[in-house]
């Protein structure tokens, strides 16, 4: 559904994104991470074809954005940061409204705005001037706005930016119900927690190039090594002489728990509780370190920045 090739965007002397590099398939969720300035905005307005790329190419549902500009923004849903709302205009009136520009007939808006209110739990609110509505409200009629003419991807930029915790957990779901095998997503979000819970794929972009993407879990593993498991005894005991399993790398212990580094878990883990049984040690927990996506962001822009990243 998008794929680019050294897409890059230059404005005089001042490189915003050089070098963009994606490939992301129906059904799946991108979450693009990064500074402001880092070419996050600028890499999606190439994308719904508002800019033309300085070099590479992108197509988005198959459509190349320089040649078929036209088609890429009528296959394209778009939620900005500032969207814009008439605040003067009822929902039913705004939604038919930008179904006109989309060139849908009477009908075909009636019926698409009908759906989309509902789905989005706003039909009661309908006759409403927006200017009434809560930001949640807002966040969601501007989703159906940026839905009413099906496209096949949408880009959302800081989809739940101001909001309180209540509407975003609104928004957030929505944008969960949203994802199907043919429809993919882009979000542009500072918001780590969100990310983690909606994106099947992550990008971190710094200075206009992406630094490193890949699932959570590849993300993990790439730039934090591999899982970390705590063991916990029963009660203390002296292991100085404990000769680790191969696959398990010593990392530290107190008298009462151990620390390790687990190569591939369901293979070593079960060696490790047989060995420490055998030495008549009773466990009681054997539990993975939390690891976070903010723990790679950080790790990776301390990098990127040169230097050292202090856990």
């Amino acid at each position: 559904m998008i794929e680019t090739n050294d897409l890059s965007k230059q404005f005089h002397d001042f490189m915003a994104v050089d070098g963009v590099n994606l490939s992301v398939q129906g059904g799946q969720i991108l979450a693009l991470l990064g500074q402001n300035g880092a070419g996050k905005t600028t890499t999606v307005r190439m994308l719904t074809a508002l800019l033309n790329p300085t070099r590479g190419w992108a197509k988005v549902a198959g459509y190349d954005v320089v040649k078929n500009g036209h088609d890429v923004r009528a296959s394209v849903g778009v939620l900005t940061e500032q969207h814009g709302l008439y605040m003067r205009m009822s929902a039913n009136e705004y939604l038919d409204f930008f179904g006109q520009v989309y060139g849908l007939d009477a009908p075909e808006r009636k019926k698409r705005s009908d759906n989309l209110l509902e789905y989005f739990g706003l039909m009661e609110a309908a006759k409403r001037r927006v200017g009434e509505y809560s930001k949640g409200m807002r966040q969601k009629l501007a989703l159906a706005r940026a839905m009413i003419h099906q496209p096949g991807v949408l880009l959302l930029d800081e989809p739940t930016s101001a909001m309180d915790p209540e509407s975003a957990r609104l928004v957030r779901d929505e944008i969960a119900r949203l994802k199907s095998s043919s429809r993919t997503i882009v979000i542009c979000s500072h918001n780590l927690t969100e990310v983690e819970a909606l994106a099947d794929k992550i990008a971190i972009i710094y200075r206009g190039k992406i630094l490193i993407q890949g699932t959570l879990e590849e993300l993990k593993r790439n730039v934090l090594g591999a899982p970390e498991y705590v063991v916990k005894f029963a009660d203390e005991r002296n292991i100085d002489d404990l000769q680790l399993p191969a696959g398990v790398e010593y990392i530290s212990k107190t008298p009462s728990s151990l620390k390790v580094r687990v190569e591939a878990a369901e293979e070593s883990n079960p060696k490790l509780l047989n060995m420490l049984a055998s030495k008549s040690i009773p466990v009681v927990a054997l539990q993975e370190e939390m690891r976070t996506l903010e723990q790679v962001y950080l790790k990776v822009m301390a990098e990127a920045k040169g230097y050292e990243y202090v856990q």
